[in-house]
C-alpha cells in the first residue's frame, strides 16, 4: 500500500474538464499506452513493412533479391523469389481454365528496365476439395520467376507488379497486384 501511495506522490495526475465530457485519464497511463503502442503494432502479424508485401494483408510475399547489378543493354537473368502465406495457393502462369487469373510479372515501362523474358515455374496439380473432377495448376508456397532483364546505365529502382488470384481450400478471391521492389544498376 505505501508503494502504491508513494508512486501516485512521484507521477502527477491531470484531469482534463470539458463542458458536457468526463474527466480523461491520468497523464501516466496516456504516456504508459504511447509507449505499448509500437510494442504492440510490432507484434501484430500485419505491422507494416516496407519491404514486404504480405505486410499489407496479400497472400504472396516478395522475398529477394533487393538490389541486382546487370551489365548495361544485355538480358541478364535475375531470380525473383516469391512466397506464398500457409493455407493459400495461387494459379500459375498457365491455369487450366480461362476463367482463371493467370500469375504475371510485369515492369513499368518507365523505369529504365525491360523484361526482355520471363519463365515462371510449372503448376503443382490441386484438386478442389468440393469439386475433386476440377484440377487447378497452381504455386504454393515458394516460388520463383526467372526474369531477363535489360537496363540502361545507371540506378533504377523498379516497381516490379506481380498479379496473382489467391484461392484457399474452399474459395477464390479477387486478383491482386503487389509490388515488386528492385533495385537494377546498371552497370
Amino acid at each position: 500500500m505505501r508503494a502504491a501511495a508513494s508512486l501516485r506522490q512521484r507521477v502527477p495526475q491531470v484531469s482534463i474538464l470539458r463542458p458536457g465530457i468526463v474527466a480523461f485519464g491520468s497523464v501516466s497511463l496516456f504516456i504508459i499506452c504511447g509507449a505499448l503502442a509500437p510494442i504492440l503494432q510490432a507484434q501484430s502479424p500485419l505491422a507494416d513493412s516496407s519491404s514486404r508485401s504480405v505486410a499489407h494483408g496479400a497472400a504472396v510475399e516478395y522475398l529477394y533479391p533487393e538490389q541486382v547489378i546487370v551489365p548495361v543493354d544485355k538480358v541478364s537473368p535475375v531470380a525473383l523469389h516469391f512466397r506464398i502465406a500457409p493455407a493459400f495457393h495461387i494459379n500459375s502462369h498457365t491455369p487450366k481454365q480461362e476463367s482463371l487469373i493467370p500469375t504475371k510479372l510485369s515492369l513499368p515501362e518507365s523505369s529504365g528496365v525491360k523484361l526482355a523474358s520471363a519463365s515462371y515455374p510449372a503448376g503443382q496439380d490441386f484438386t478442389l476439395p468440393l469439386d475433386p473432377s476440377t484440377t487447378l495448376s497452381v504455386y504454393t508456397g515458394e516460388f520463383t520467376i526467372q526474369a531477363g532483364l535489360v537496363a540502361a546505365r545507371g540506378n533504377h529502382l523498379v516497381q516490379a507488379s506481380l498479379r496473382y488470384q489467391a484461392c484457399d481450400r474452399s474459395a477464390c478471391y479477387p486478383p491482386k497486384t503487389i509490388t515488386v521492389p528492385i533495385d537494377v544498376i546498371g552497370n
